[in-house]
């Protein structure tokens, strides 16, 4: 089979991999989209690996595709199903297992990241543990598999623990593929969505998808726009998608007494005031890493069952031939989701 490698340096390299077999409890998944995520681009971006070559796996961990092979063992899925796939491995036995969240196994040696420490969906197969599967709802696409495996997983996640609703105005800082995800949801939710963002295109994108108003972040402070849009009180939620410290700071700040946010952007830092930020204003800070696989199930099917377009979204799906120019579009900042096909 073949499989991309991110070496680092923005390089990548299609390779040839061994077809692979299933073991018991395995299954075998013929890929048919796998999504890029922005948390690729560290790797794709960083100094090249100081491990063998022949130890580099195929990246991406958002697949999506069709069951090929089933191993000795599992039960509940056959050849022929429409599947997403939750890429993390855990022992599948200690108590985060069990409710979900194999991304947080307790257990030695156990954990596993497809698409880093295991092949990923940038290949022609996925050899994975029947256990990360979830079912592809009929009437979305494999790209929307692909989208929802990770990016849109994970707003939709943030948006279930803020428990956004149509009482919400909330507001959403960056507008790249998790941002706009938690517009489209957000506004799927009955919420008034404010979108920030220093990027013109996607700013557009946003009111296209749902935001009620836009603020580009890099004309005016986004605080005080919030607040003027909201009577000085602040916005009911908001959640934090950029890792930016300013970006996290505002989130904070333009939230109202009583107010929730998240934060979902990982890497950088923050610098905040405990007493007048949070305690004294009783704010609800969550922080939000990704998902269990039984909310990946409930995203897909809010998606399927309110009609989200979320395949509107998705601005470049191209064959993994083309991946390197998919990396090079993603990273330029375009605006939508990219997403690597399988013809």
């Amino acid at each position: 089979m073949r499989g991309a490698v991110l070496l680092g340096e923005r390089q990548i390299e299609i390779r040839h991999f061994p077809d692979p077999t299933p073991g018991e409890g395995e299954v075998v998944l013929e890929m048919k989209a796998s999504g890029i995520c922005g948390s690729d681009l560290k790797r794709y971006r960083g100094p090249a690996s100081d491990r063998p070559a022949e130890e580099l796996k195929a990246g991406g961990h958002e697949p999506c595709g069709v069951v090929a092979a089933v191993g000795k063992g599992v039960e509940g899925v056959v050849a022929g199903d429409r599947v997403m796939q939750h890429h993390y491995l855990g022992c599948g036995r200690c108590r985060y297992c069990k409710i979900g969240y194999p991304q947080l196994c307790r257990t030695d040696g156990a954990r596993g990241y497809y698409g880093g420490s295991l092949h990923g969906g940038h290949a022609d197969y996925l050899l994975c543990a029947a256990s990360t599967l979830v079912p592809l709802p009929d009437s979305l696409t494999y790209e929307e598999g692909a989208s929802i495996a990770c990016g849109t997983g994970t707003a939709y996640a943030a948006l279930r623990k803020l428990d956004v609703s149509g009482r919400d105005t909330l507001v959403v800082y960056g507008q790249g593929p998790v941002g706009l995800s938690v517009t489209l949801l957000g506004a799927a939710m009955g919420a008034r969505v404010i979108a920030v963002d220093i990027n013109a295109k996607r700013l557009a994108m946003a009111r296209e998808h749902g935001a009620s108003e836009v603020i580009d972040s890099s004309q005016t402070d986004p605080t005080a726009a919030v607040k003027d849009l909201t009577e000085g009180e602040g916005a009911d939620a908001s959640i934090d998608c950029t890792g930016n410290a300013d970006a996290r700071a505002q989130t904070v700040r333009s939230t109202r007494v009583f107010g929730r946010a998240c934060f979902v952007g990982e890497g950088g830092t923050v610098t905040l005031e405990p007493t007048p930020d949070i305690i004294h204003r009783h704010l609800t800070l969550y922080g939000s890493w990704t998902f269990s696989t039984f909310l990946l199930e409930d995203a897909a099917k809010f998606v399927a069952s309110r009609q989200v377009p979320l395949r509107t979204i998705i601005t470049h799906a191209q064959p993994l031939a083309e991946i390197a120019t998919t990396y090079r579009l993603f990273e330029g900042g375009e605006p939508g989701k990219c997403v690597v096909t399988f013809p």
